[in-house]
């Protein structure tokens, strides 16, 4: 397989603030009309109305029109494996391709996830992944999908590899993390998964449900010890029977809870993502579960230790034909919410930004254009096109 060019997306962003006006800013759930906001040391400053944001201009400030436009706070994923022919455990460069191809797609901030392998493995790649979310604003954390999964719920998981959780691996994997973990899915009916699930959540880690057999009850048991995620709800995982509603619905019942949806028109129905907006409201994050052939071509690839196959952008293992993430970017699965699954726009936007900010712990400085907030923004055209995005203050691109 040849490697794909993956853009160069460079940080042109102002040596003093930033502002951007005109707006129609949607953030938490709102939309304010002819809206401005001031960017200054990485953080939003000042936000107003009309034209006051001319008393604040110096020499040194970024002026951007936004002419009427959608500027909206920078997307959260909190379930992102690869992109641009890379993935998120093969190290730094390829993390780097990584981010580069999804902050073109208006991702900001990123949890990027690694599936089922060793828990020798697992440690080198949290280990790298710490590292990064220590110097690189853009990484939040990591995601453990896996190992500690049910096998015949495993999708695109090297069976070999799973296993259940015991007391030294939580601790090591834990260590290795050195405080970055910030989520972890477990398959709530194994041995030691209680148990586990009880240590993450006393280390600040949120613990999520997935790829599991487990029904309502289990599921429920699992969110009352402390689970708080479902990880790509209606995948991986029980359906809704009516006389067995299983684990989304237990989700849905669990007011705490945040259902993780990829909406890329393949892992889930467009009337059946309308059905968890409506079942869990304020409670779905938009997640693009991404493998390295996001923003690449379409041939053969690995997630993880498996072979993959991926035809017309829907990513499938070679032996057996489970999907295998997905090629998902987050501006598609806005669009997708808008138009095909009928969300209204400022909860589809909230399923980017608040609603993922929240479930990995950090509402209370991104996924707002709200003063003190992270100064991360996406401009978007009538069309829901990425036309601009600020990281940290910075412009990309």
């Amino acid at each position: 397989m040849s490697t794909p060019v993956v853009p160069t997306i460079p940080a042109s962003g102002p040596n003093g603030p930033t502002i951007v006006h005109s707006a129609r800013i949607v953030s938490g759930f709102d939309t304010v009309p002819d809206a401005w906001v001031r960017f200054e040391s990485g953080s939003v400053a000042e936000r107003g109305l009309g034209d006051t944001w001319r008393a604040l201009l110096t020499s040194d400030t970024s002026v951007t029109d936004a002419s009427g436009r959608f500027l909206v706070p920078g997307f959260i994923d909190i379930h992102c494996h690869g992109a641009g022919g890379a993935s998120a455990d093969e190290g730094e460069a390829a993390i780097e391709r990584v981010l580069a191809v999804h902050n073109a797609h208006g991702t900001t901030r990123t949890v990027l996830s690694l599936v089922t392998a060793s828990v020798d493995r697992l440690v080198e790649q949290l280990e790298v992944i710490a590292g990064l979310a220590r110097r690189d604003p853009r990484v939040l954390g990591a995601h453990l999908e896996g190992p500690f999964l049910d096998d015949a719920y495993r999708g695109a998981h090297d069976p070999s590899l799973l296993r259940t959780a015991d007391a030294d691996s939580v601790e090591r994997l834990l260590a290795a993390a050195d405080g970055t973990l910030r989520q972890i899915t477990i398959a709530p009916e194994h041995p030691g998964a209680t148990e586990a699930i009880t240590r993450f959540v006393d280390a600040g880690v949120a613990v999520a449900v997935g790829h599991t057999g487990a029904d309502f009850d289990t599921a429920l048991a699992a969110f009352g010890a402390g689970a708080t995620i479902l990880t790509h709800a209606f995948n991986g995982m029980r359906g809704i029977h009516h006389r067995a509603p299983g684990p989304v619905v237990a989700a849905m019942h669990a007011d705490h809870v945040t259902l993780e949806i990829i909406n890329d028109g393949v892992h889930v129905h467009p009337d059946v993502v309308k059905l968890a907006f409506a079942g869990a409201p304020g409670r779905v994050a938009l997640v693009t579960d991404a493998m390295a052939a996001t923003g690449s071509a379409d041939g053969a690839y690995l997630l993880g230790t498996l072979e993959v196959v991926v035809d017309q952008g829907v990513a499938r293992l070679r032996d057996g034909g489970s999907i295998a993430g997905s090629t998902l970017l987050q501006d598609e699965a806005l669009r997708r919410a808008v138009v095909d699954c009928g969300i209204p726009l400022d909860q589809a936007i909230a399923a980017l930004t608040t609603v993922p900010a929240a479930a990995v712990g950090r509402a209370h400085d991104l996924g707002r254009l709200d003063r003190g907030y992270a100064a991360d923004a996406v401009l978007l055209g009538d069309e829901l096109d990425v036309q601009a995005v600020w990281s940290a203050g910075s412009r990309l691109g």
